[in-house]
């Protein structure tokens, strides 16, 4: 797949702090590509870099094959997650503004802007002062303003902050379908679990270093640890063959045990499941694999 965005060997430094370090990162077109990272990490200076609110000091940005230039800004839709919309306007004339800023005629804003605040439900705001919305329905409007001028490159800052559940779906939903149109989408958070149900690919960065980088998938099998969870129902007594070990047992109410169990490098599972077939009815296996929140903090502590 063709790289939208390719960071190459970018450094920066203010004073004494070096807040990215030789950082080089590939984001394939129309994906959504995951920037995680604790606090301080580096995260902020990239995004600065893409919105060229900042340059780097060693390096290079390209953007859809040209090097980053000014003329790409109208390219990017950004969603930060300090936002702030003017309090004592009127919804709909502030959206067709902040629309007409980003190249789009008022005839279209507003049929644009009328469109997608129905598919949001909060058309009857329209004639209403930002000042009377809620916070959710103001971090709405603002998600509806980055993605109105249809950028080939849309980023998000922590989108979900302050939603309930309801709304955090909704807006999954439109992230999703943004991609599948085309967009190619760089998505900054702390909720890993929302990294793996959207994210194709990550990179996590921490002091200014990348620590790795991939698909979500390859990232989970390259850190997986061998375990196996097997529920056995009428088992009789039996001892794990060599090259496993009983990490943990339970038994229900009904008699079934769940066992987690971690095998040897280099094992093959189906060892396991043929010896565990003759001592008794296998209900379920699966393989664990780490979660993207174990990962993260694993790597972040190790360094």
């Amino acid at each position: 797949m063709q790289n939208f965005i390719e960071i190459n060997n970018v450094s920066k430094t203010y004073g004494n702090y070096k807040a990215l370090n030789n950082i080089s990162i590939r984001v394939p077109r129309q994906s959504i590509y995951g920037l995680l990272g604790p606090n301080g990490a580096g995260k902020t200076t990239l995004i600065r870099m893409l919105n060229q609110i900042t340059a780097p000091d060693e390096g290079e940005i390209i953007f859809n094959g040209e090097k980053l230039n000014r003329s790409h800004i109208t390219q990017i839709g950004y969603l930060p997650e300090e936002r702030g919309l003017y309090r004592s306007m009127k919804v709909g004339e502030q959206a067709i503004y902040l629309a007409q800023l980003k190249g789009v005629s008022q005839k279209d804003a507003e049929k644009r802007l009328k469109a997608w605040f129905n598919k949001f439900g909060i058309l009857n705001w329209w004639d209403k002062k930002v000042e009377e919305l809620s916070k959710g329905m103001q971090q709405k409007i603002q998600f509806i303003v980055t993605v109105i001028h249809n950028p080939p490159l849309l980023i998000f800052d922590e989108p979900f902050s302050g939603f309930d559940p309801i709304n955090v779906n909704l807006l999954k939903k439109e992230i999703l379908e943004l991609r599948d149109k085309g967009a190619t989408i760089i998505f900054s958070t702390h909720n890993m679990s929302s990294v793996e149900e959207l994210c194709d690919n990550i990179m996590l960065i921490n002091k200014g270093q990348k620590v790795l980088e991939g698909s979500v998938y390859q990232i989970k099998q390259d850190n997986k640890d061998n375990s196996f969870e097997i529920v056995l129902r009428n088992s009789k007594p039996f001892d794990l063959p060599e090259n496993f070990s009983l990490i943990s047992e339970k038994t229900d109410s009904n008699g079934e045990i769940t066992l987690n169990i971690k095998a040897e490098n280099d094992i093959n599972p189906n060892i396991l499941i043929n010896y565990l077939s003759e001592k008794g009815t296998i209900i379920s296996y699966r393989e664990l694999l780490p979660s993207m929140n174990d990962i993260f903090i694993n790597k972040v502590n190790s360094l």
